[in-house]
């Protein structure tokens, strides 16, 4: 598929959702972490030509795909909780930052009391008088 280099691997992430979607027609798909991984191994630049994936569609219409030979795992408990903590700290340091910022530009300026300048008078020169232009006479 065409797509800049520094997009390639999320264009095969989506192009992975969208197969799926097409030939399972499920609801909602779900990616193993051991697909993620395999996608993402050479970076975002250089995601693999070909990849073989395992999908299983549930009675409710979700669809698990998991690089062959291993099985998807769904989080446990313990991890969901530790994701959500984790997100959680994540807004609060945002939430933080963002009011220092507003107390910052909320807070007054000190006010800089105007520095007196010594007044400095020239002396005045004499403007030298320029003499009349004389006017060239007029010969005959």
């Amino acid at each position: 598929m065409a797509a800049p280099k520094w997009g390639r691997t999320k264009k095969a992430v989506v192009a992975v959702r969208d197969f799926l979607q097409q030939h399972l027609k499920g609801e909602k798909i779900l990616l193993g972490k051991r697909l993620n991984e395999a996608l993402w191994a050479r970076g975002i630049k250089n995601p693999p030509h070909h990849i073989e994936v395992e999908a299983v569609k549930d009675k409710e219409g979700i669809i698990r795909a998991e690089l062959v030979g291993f099985v998807y795992d769904e989080p446990t408990a313990a991890e969901r909780e530790e994701k959500k903590t984790l997100e959680t700290k994540v807004e609060k340091k945002k939430t933080e930052v963002k009011k220092e910022e507003a107390e910052k530009k909320e807070a007054p300026k000190e006010e800089k009391k105007p520095v007196k300048k010594k007044e400095v008078t020239k002396e005045e020169k004499p403007k030298a008088k320029k003499a009349p232009a004389k006017k060239a006479e007029k010969k005959e």
